[in-house]
């Protein structure tokens, strides 16, 4: 695989940052639908080759993820978290300001993931926009889409199954629906993201690892 060179990583929203690179998912996680052209979106088809060709390039020495994103298209964002999970080299996630929705596996996919104090994150049931068909196996083929995000925070981060549950399924936290919105400390201290944090301290992990790993 080619390496990746400068001009790549600033048309694909990345940065490279000597031996770390900084990975950008903004606004809405696009799947296999467009979205408007006015929208802010992160192309999971972008970030897919974008970090197979991180992992295979040397100079490259560890990962910094930024995560300001409403969420998105379910599969998709399934996607990029098990290529970040299974990269080799130490990775980092930074939520600032939201990682909502399928944004937070993502997010707890790095190595150590790290939210700002003024930072949220929304936890909800899988839902799916427009005209749902009332069959039973509608249902089923959501019950089965829930069943992995779950597993994968589940096993990805501290936080309980039931915990996890138990915040998705809230009546009485959001507006409109049910789900909850939980700050940057409650989302530390329930086990959700390993540590609270800015810019310098997920770098500061970064380069303790990249030292440790020679």
């Amino acid at each position: 695989m080619d390496e990746l060179t400068g001009v790549q990583a600033q048309e694909l929203g990345a940065a490279p940052a000597g031996s770390i690179h900084c990975v950008t998912v903004i606004g809405q996680v696009e799947g296999h639908q467009l979205l408007p052209e006015d929208a802010k979106t992160t192309k999971y088809e972008h970030i897919l080759p974008l970090l197979a060709a991180i992992e295979e390039t040397p100079e490259i020495r560890g990962v910094l993820l930024l995560l300001n994103t409403v969420g998105g298209d379910v599969d998709a964002g399934l996607g990029i978290a098990e290529m970040i999970a299974g990269m080799s080299k130490p990775t980092a996630s930074l939520i600032l300001g939201g990682g909502h929705s399928i944004g937070v596996p993502m997010a707890i996919a790095a190595r150590r993931s790290f939210i700002a104090p003024s930072a949220a994150v929304t936890l909800h049931p899988v839902r799916l926009t427009g005209v749902v068909l009332g069959a039973p196996q509608t249902w089923r083929y959501l019950e089965q889409m829930q069943r992995r995000v779950v597993g994968f925070i589940t096993g990805h981060s501290r936080i309980s199954e039931q915990r996890l549950l138990d915040y998705m399924l809230a009546t009485d936290s959001l507006a409109t629906d049910i789900g909850t919105v939980i700050t940057g400390e409650e989302a530390v201290a329930c086990g959700l993201i390993d540590a609270l944090g800015g810019l310098r301290d997920a770098l500061q992990w970064l380069h303790g690892q990249i030292g440790e790993e020679g």
